[in-house]
């Protein structure tokens, strides 16, 4: 195909480049590159111009890809161009600014020039690695990249603004850590990073090292303080061997196996800074399947296979992109991303000056991401999401709503396990007070107010009243459910809990074996509710009998804190009864802000500075 100057009018918004590197050969990484380009290309009816660029210098091949491409230069002509006009123009000038100096070189050379349509029918264009000629070797040993560093900085960083004006995605096919140019692709170029790997050794070796320098790197250079997000992708999973699988995915001490999922938690928990770092539902979703039509010199799968089959190519690379498209982090999970968008869209509509039929649907979303964020641990954007989504609540719809109450009921729930006692006793006698005049005492949303106020009196000590109030929830449950019904259950289970706090080791003993008693014959012995009962009795009567043991609530906390700390049920009286929308928690007298203040990244819920705890007050 002929060589034209490109003629695509600069984009909106700057688009992104992304290198795709491996540590060794045989991973799939060009196949990889190669389908999710076509991909992309295609989006939003073949409107979005993407482009791939060759710089395995070594070995291309990224050009067999795509038909008809013919021989024309490339990269290493460009950057031999480059070259020279860095060698007039410092000749010229001692001092000089790198990023201008970056510019007028690459607008001299016109880089344009090197880039070929590589899809007649998409809008994908192809940046070959060089002319393939005689001299090609000899001229790629002559080319210093150190050397072109020093004298321009800038250079490559440049080059990449430059891509991105022009074209939505910018996909890189990088040479391996030994090539001359790993470093420019790798730290140098990307906004963002995939790394393909095959699940051996021989791939997984030096990857944490890699994924350090990256990020350092960013980190330690003033020029380069640009966001830097890197996606693991597994390729060549052997989908009819779970055992395998399983083997490389969580890995094996005894077998000198680390295990890729680890190996990445703990590499990005360290270039990021984080405590808890989680991939579990990226790579339950994004294993790049061994499959005859990935074999090299095949036609790219995605130009015939059926997304909507279950085992296709197309598919996981569809997985993946819900990550990769929107800048999610590989540790957010795939059940926070729609919420996430989903937020978003509201929130913007609200700014818009939306009405109740935008701000519930947003309560809504919010209420839900907080939940998730809550079960997940990460407890303070939880907050931040169930106080903007009660503060929309009463907004629209009042402080005694039913939609209301729950999202106190909500918040209070995750105050409670963040330890804010007195706090979660505010918003739960609040909720418990409306509820009994709108539903009367004995309905089930007021008996699981009762219960959590009760599971909070206890932990303030005020065991007395925690324990009237529990009785009457189980007096309650006894009477219209019968003895025997797991709610009732769970209800005497609370009250063994409250005991426990009051030092009442003799009660709650008697009660505990009651509750055991129950849960096996309801639910069998080996349910984890009844495992966990018995494991707590066990404890009980330990400290009964060696009052100096420590106190019963400290034996909840396991799991790494996930578990509550109240009750032994599958769901304490914090969780039972919750609507079917999974309502969340709202705030009393907070107006909705007409802005949220600063937009972070996709995981960073900005949350007015307004809306706090401070203003359930």
């Amino acid at each position: 195909m002929e060589t034209h100057r490109l003629s695509l009018p600069p984009l909106d918004e700057p688009g992104e480049v992304a290198t795709f590197y491996s540590h060794k050969g045989g991973a799939g990484r060009t196949m990889a590159l190669a389908n999710l380009a076509v991909m992309l290309a295609r989006r939003d009816n073949a409107t979005v111009p993407t482009l791939v660029i060759d710089w395995d210098l070594e070995a291309p091949g990224l050009h067999h890809y795509f038909r008809p491409v013919g021989d024309g230069p490339g990269v290493l002509e460009l950057f031999e161009a480059c070259r020279d006009q860095l060698l007039r123009r410092t000749r010229l000038a001692a001092g000089h600014d790198d990023a201008a100096l970056a510019q007028a070189v690459l607008d001299a050379v016109g880089w344009e020039q090197y880039v070929t349509r590589a899809d007649n029918g998409r809008p994908l264009y192809m940046m070959r690695a060089g002319r393939q000629d005689a001299s090609y070797a000899e001229r790629l040993a002559r080319l210093d990249w150190e050397a072109l560093f020093d004298a321009c900085p800038a250079l490559f960083r440049v080059f990449a603004d430059n891509l991105a004006r022009r074209f939505r995605h910018v996909l890189v096919d990088s040479g391996s850590e030994r090539s001359g140019t790993a470093g420019i692709c790798t730290t140098l170029l990307p906004t963002k990073l995939v790394l393909v790997f095959a699940p051996n050794r021989q791939h997984l070796e030096g990857i944490e090292a890699l994924v350090q320098r990256a990020t350092t790197w960013r980190r330690s250079h003033e020029e380069e303080q640009r966001q830097m997000l890197i996606y693991p992708l597994p390729s060549r999973i052997a989908m009819d061997d779970a055992a395998h699988r399983a083997l490389w995915r969580r890995g094996d001490p005894e077998r000198g196996i680390a295990g890729y999922q680890p190996l990445f938690e703990r590499a990005f928990a360290e270039a990021y800074g984080m405590s808890r770092m989680s991939l579990e539902s990226y790579f339950d979703e994004v294993q790049l399947q061994q499959a005859r039509s990935l074999a090299c010199g095949e036609p790219l799968p995605v130009y015939a296979d059926e997304e909507d089959d279950r085992f296709s190519v197309t598919r996981t690379f569809q997985a993946f992109l819900g990550w990769f498209l929107g800048g999610y982090r590989p540790w957010q999970s795939r059940d926070e991303i729609p919420l996430l968008a989903a937020v978003a869209q509201g929130r913007a509509a609200m700014e818009r000056g939306g009405g109740r039929g935008v701000s519930l649907p947003l309560a809504r979303d919010l209420a839900r991401l907080g939940e998730l964020y809550r079960r997940e641990g990460r407890l303070e954007p939880a907050g931040a999401c169930l106080e903007e989504s009660l503060s929309l609540h009463v907004l629209i719809l009042g402080d005694d709503h039913v939609d209301a109450l729950a999202s106190k009921a909500a918040l209070a729930d995750l105050l409670f396990e963040q330890g804010k006692y007195g706090e979660a006793q505010f918003l739960q006698e609040a909720v418990l007070e409306v509820r009994e005049k709108l539903f009367g005492a004995g309905a089930p949303v007021t008996l699981e107010a009762a219960s959590a106020l009760a599971a909070t009196l206890a932990q303030l000590n005020q065991i007395p009243d925690a324990l009237a109030l529990q009785d009457a929830v189980i007096d309650a449950h006894q009477r219209q459910l019968g003895h025997e019904h797991l709610a009732t259950v769970e209800s005497l289970a609370v009250r063994a809990d409250i005991l426990c706090h009051g030092e009442q080791l003799a009660g709650a003993v008697e009660l505990l074996e009651q509750v055991l008693a129950l849960r096996s014959r309801l639910l069998g012995p080996e349910h984890a509710d009844t495992v966990r009962t018995r494991k707590v009795l066990a404890h009980t009567r330990t400290r009964s009998k060696h009052p100096e043991t420590p106190a019963g609530r400290d034996i909840h906390a396991h799991d790494g804190g996930q578990e509550r700390r109240t009750g032994w049920g599958t769901e304490t009286a914090h969780e039972r009864a919750r609507d079917g929308n999974g309502a969340a928690a709202e705030q009393p007298h907070a107006a909705y802000p007409a802005s949220l203040g600063r937009r972070g990244s996709p995981d960073e819920l900005a949350v007015d500075g307004d809306v706090s705890p401070s203003r359930l007050r």
